[in-house]
C-alpha cells in the first residue's frame, strides 16, 4: 500500500540523503509544551517522527525515557490527551510520517480494535509494540492491517531466520534494527557488528532499515548510514534536553531545535 513512509523513502534516495526519525513522549512535560517541542522538531525539516504513550512500567525503555514518561503522567496526561496531541499534528502536518510507539498493557485495556480505530482516526502511519515479540504479533498485526496502519517490528541484531523471515514478510513501512540489545539510552560505545545481519536482510528484502538504541552523535549516524542503513531513529539524547531545561523552557527549545536541525544535516550524503 501507497504510504507516506514509502514516499519519504522515494525523495530520500532520490535526494542521496538518510532518513532521521525523533523520538519523544507525547505530553511531556505537558500538554501544551509538548505541542510546540514537536511542533519545532518537525519544522528542522526531520523525516518523519515516533511519539511515545506515557506508561507506568516502561521495562524497555532506560532512565531517560522512563523519566519522559513519569513527567507526563504527573502532568495528567491520559490516552485521550494523547490522541488529542496526534489530532492536531496531523491537522497541521499532513505529509510527515507519524509513529506510535507504546506497550501491550496500553492496547489491551482499551481494546485492541478501539485502540487501532484511535490510530486509524488520527490518520496515523506506524505502530510499534516494544514489548510484543514477533511469535506473538498476529493480532497486532490483523489489525494494523485492517485499518491501513504500518505495523512496525523491533529486529534484535542476534535474530533467528525463521523470525526475521516473518519480520521481513510483516514489515510494510520499514524495519527497526536495534544497535544492541537492552534498554533504550544514550551510549557513546562501539555498537554490535550489524553487518550480518545486515547482509541478511538485503539478500531477502528492499525495506528500509532504520537503526535505532544508543544513538546520540553526528558521527554515529554518518557511520551507520555508510554501512548502508537507510536511517537512524534517535530518541534518548533528544529526550535529555527536556530533562535538563526543565524550568527554561525557551533553552529547552532552543537546545532541540539545534540538535535535530545538525543530526539531520548530517544525513545528507
Amino acid at each position: 500500500m501507497k504510504t507516506r513512509y514509502s514516499k519519504v523513502f522515494k525523495n530520500l534516495k532520490k535526494n542521496r540523503e538518510g532518513c532521521f526519525i525523533p523520538f519523544v513522549m507525547l505530553g511531556d512535560p505537558n500538554f501544551n509544551v509538548s505541542i510546540k517541542i514537536i511542533n519545532n522538531i518537525i519544522n528542522q525539516g526531520v523525516d518523519a517522527i515516533e511519539l511515545g504513550i506515557p506508561f507506568s512500567d516502561p521495562l524497555a525503555d532506560g532512565p531517560i525515557i522512563q523519566n519522559s514518561s513519569f513527567r507526563a503522567i504527573k502532568s495528567n496526561i491520559t490516552l485521550k490527551k494523547c490522541f488529542d496531541i496526534l489530532k492536531i499534528l496531523r491537522k497541521n502536518y499532513n505529509d510527515i510520517p507519524i509513529g506510535l510507539l507504546t506497550y501491550a498493557n496500553l492496547v489491551f485495556s482499551n481494546g485492541i480494535k478501539q485502540f487501532y480505530q484511535k490510530c486509524k482516526d488520527v490518520d496515523l502511519d506506524s505502530i510499534l509494540i516494544v514489548d510484543v515479540p514477533i511469535e506473538e504479533s498476529d493480532l497486532f498485526y490483523k489489525n494494523a492491517i485492517e485499518n491501513k496502519i504500518s505495523q512496525i517490528f523491533i529486529c534484535p541484531p542476534n535474530i533467528g531466520n525463521s523470525n526475521l523471515k516473518k519480520i521481513i514478510n510483516m514489515s510494510t513501512s520499514y524495519i527497526y534494527l536495534l544497535s544492541r540489545s537492552g534498554v533504550t539510552g544514550i551510549n557513546n560505545k562501539i555498537f554490535f557488528d550489524l553487518s550480518k545481519i545486515l547482509n541478511k536482510i538485503k539478500k531477502m528484502s528492499s525495506i528500509p532499515i532504520i537503526q535505532g538504541f544508543g544513538i546520540c552523535s553526528e558521527i554515529q549516524i554518518k557511520n551507520i548510514l555508510n554501512s548502508k542503513i537507510d536511517g537512524v531513529i534517535c530518541g534518548s539524547i533528544i529526550v535529555k534536553q527536556i530533562e535538563k531545561y526543565l524550568h527554561n523552557e525557551k533553552k529547552m527549545i532552543e537546545k532541540i531545535n539545534n540538535l535535530t536541525k545538525r543530526f539531520k544535516m548530517c544525513t545528507k550524503i
